[in-house]
């Protein structure tokens, strides 16, 4: 039986105790920062052996071990409970105190983390709930040796009187981690849109030349080697890297892209490597370039022939020793990066003008990828074109039905410099122009409606085969409104169905179509 001189003994050790953590609390509330040295005051007050702080996030309804003494990291981490699962389950999950006077004895403790020998050790366990207004938060646990002569129900009210101590500190924690989870999710969420938006099946096309694409993103994704991908301005470079991208085990890593031919040369290096604060005029504070940026993910280089001789030396010594100094230090840094570069130069005649290094060259040139322009693809431009139409009528509130058949020949018939690239500013024209529900060759821009190798091929380009092409793009729209109905398209054109007839006759137009 505890002597009088034993209980003031307690009396002043509890309150000294609460003491030093009523100040630690008031130096600062965040959980992270004050429960280490909480929990080793409470060790060196209360002979424990282990003490945890245990954490409820109420959106997975999982219970984590926010901190703890006398524990190793790898068995912190083991340390997840459900509601109403062991000993900790149950106090968060009924609010009541729990007492283990022998954890070898009672069958619910689970001991998930590992750190007792049940069978050896003669442990007593107390766990208490962390309670907010009617809330259960969390919990509170001791480990201590089995002892006779102690009351743990002393224990418990100290415990408790702790756990209420601290509780706006684990409220804060509990709310900090909460919304860590559901950023966490919604990052993963975000992750999952971009690898299935940015997947090679999402690539608009199916001719043989885009098929050949396909492929060699699927043979290439998967590894870590350098890949170049070539074709001229416009044909879609960026999405062929994206897809590598996402579809590779970097994912959820950063995918970040440099136009090398849109910083002026004074700036390049500064934008690749990052600078120090103070290495030039207007250098105010320290700047991480891109490739500490794509640290653990990829790089996409566009336009990489357009890098100056120095800094395509030390470009080399990044794809080679994986490191660099930022500008105006002297610090090297290492990182792991994908490299994916473009171009539309032909590199090879560049390295013969000495324009381009020729090792770096053969660096870069591990896996090429060569896009073709959107002239050896004319099978995809019909699903290009439908693509955007359904793309920028969405974004404009627009309902467009389809493109006239007059309207899709001047797209496949012309030659597009521009690609694909191109083609979609074309279609965002031509949505924007539409009122009528189609879009014809009226809304597309004049160069397309001058294209000699339309209309002087297919029509000898006088006057009257421009006009006569005209009025057949008129009656076939027509007609497609009204499902073949030659009556009706005739009304509606305000012509006579004899005469309608003649025209349909005369330019060979097959009713059966537009049923």
């Amino acid at each position: 039986m505890a002597t009088p001189e034993n209980k003031a003994s307690r009396a002043i050790k509890e309150l000294t105790l609460l003491f030093e953590i009523s100040r630690k609390l008031n130096e600062n509330l965040d959980l992270k920062t004050v429960l280490k040295p909480i929990l080793q005051m409470m060790a060196e007050h209360m002979d424990m052996l282990r003490g945890t702080l245990t954490i409820l996030n109420r959106n997975s309804g999982e219970i984590f071990i926010e901190e703890a003494y006398g524990l190793l990291p790898e068995e912190l981490m083991k340390g997840r409970y459900r509601l109403g699962e062991g000993i900790t389950g149950k106090v968060i999950d009924t609010g009541e105190p729990a007492i283990v006077p022998r954890i070898s004895h009672d069958p619910f403790f689970l001991n998930k983390t590992g750190s007792r020998t049940l069978d050896k050790d003669d442990i007593a366990f107390i766990c208490v709930p962390i309670i907010i207004g009617k809330e259960i938060i969390g919990a509170l646990s001791v480990d201590r040796l089995f002892n006779e002569n102690v009351a743990f129900e002393e224990d418990v009210r100290l415990l408790t009187i702790i756990a209420s101590s601290i509780s706006q500190a684990v409220r804060l924690r509990q709310l900090a981690e909460e919304e860590l989870e559901m950023v966490r999710e919604e990052n993963s969420r975000l992750h999952d849109e971009l690898r299935i938006r940015h997947a090679p099946q999402n690539m608009i096309g199916n001719s043989k030349a885009i098929q050949s694409i396909y492929t060699a993103i699927d043979k290439v994704c998967r590894t870590n080697i350098t890949v170049i991908v070539l074709g001229e301005s416009g044909v879609g470079k960026e999405r062929v890297a994206s897809a590598i991208h996402y579809q590779s085990s970097r994912a959820d890593k950063p995918f970040v892209t440099v136009n090398c031919a849109a910083l002026p040369e004074s700036l390049i290096e500064s934008e690749l490597f990052g600078h120090e604060k103070g290495a030039f005029t207007g250098a105010v504070a320290l700047r991480k370039g891109r490739f500490e940026m794509a640290d653990e993910g990829t790089i996409f280089l566009d336009e990489i022939g357009e890098l100056s001789l120095p800094l395509q030396a030390k470009l080399l010594r990044v794809i080679q020793e994986k490191e660099f100094e930022r500008v105006g230090g002297n610090k090297t840094f290492k990182v792991d990066v994908r490299i994916i570069a473009a171009t539309n130069s032909n590199l090879e005649e560049l390295v013969g003008q000495g324009m381009f290094r020729e090792d770096l060259y053969y660096r870069l040139n591990v896996f090429p990828v060569a896009v073709p322009p959107l002239r050896e693809r004319k099978t995809d431009i019909a699903l290009l074109a439908n693509h955007f139409i359904e793309k920028y009528s969405k974004d404009m509130a627009k309902e467009i039905s389809g493109i006239s058949s007059p309207a899709m020949d001047l797209l496949v018939n012309y030659n597009w410099p521009g690609n694909i690239r191109e083609l979609e500013n074309y279609i965002e024209r031509a949505v924007l122009l539409c009122t009528d529900g189609v879009i014809s060759s009226k809304h597309l821009p004049p160069s397309l409606q001058r294209n000699d190798s339309y209309l002087r091929t297919k029509h000898g380009g006088t006057f009257k085969t421009m006009i006569a092409a005209f009025e057949r793009e008129i009656i076939e729209e027509e007609l497609k409104r009204c499902c073949g109905n030659m009556a009706r398209a005739a009304r509606a054109l305000d012509m006579t169905e004899r005469v309608m007839g003649l025209r349909v006759a005369r330019y060979g137009i097959e009713l059966t179509s537009f049923k």
